[in-house]
Parts: C-alpha cells; structure tokens; sequence
C-alpha cells in the first residue's frame, strides 16, 4: 500500500528544496526514526525526478513548525509558517 504526500517543491536561496508536511505525532517520534523517515523520503523524491532536498516539517506541541533541515537553511525554515507550506504545495510525492 502506497502513501501519497503533499508537498511543496521550492527553489530558495539557490538551492532546490522538496518541503514534506507530515502528522503532528512525527514530533513524538525518537531522533532516530525521524532520521530514517527522511532518508526514506528523500530515496522517493530521488526516484521520483524531484531534485532537491527533502525537508519535513510538521507542528510541534507547542504550536510552531518544527523541521530538520540543513544548519544553513534553518535561518529560512524558522521564518515559515504551516500555512505558507500549505499554501505553497505543488506536487505529490507517492511512497511505496
């Protein structure tokens, strides 16, 4: 059974960047699980022909949007919203 995401491919900052939402429960997840679930989505996006770097982000307990992405690009993460990702998907990303 496939999954399907939503998601937002940006080019910022000269760099492509493939913007997944997930599931506010991705917050409680250990370190190690959030590092393999993204691996995992950035192997579909590679395979998919999305160029870029995967990066989710989802809402954190304490309201705000929450990311792993690279040091360099957290200055651009911590600007955005959910609602600016939401508004700003444009692809689908079909896994598995």
């Amino acid at each position: 059974m496939s999954k399907r995401f939503s998601v937002a491919h940006l080019h910022e900052q000269g760099a492509d960047m493939i913007v997944v939402p997930l599931d506010d429960d991705f917050d409680l997840k250990l370190e190690a699980e959030k590092r393999q679930t993204t691996q995992t989505l950035q192997m579909y996006a590679s395979s998919a022909g999305l160029r870029g770097t995967v990066v989710p982000v989802w809402r954190a307990r304490n309201g705000a949007m929450s990311f792993i992405a690279p040091k360099p690009w957290h200055p651009f993460f911590g600007s955005l919203t959910m609602s600016f990702v939401q508004a700003n998907l444009n692809r689908e990303l079909i896994c598995g």
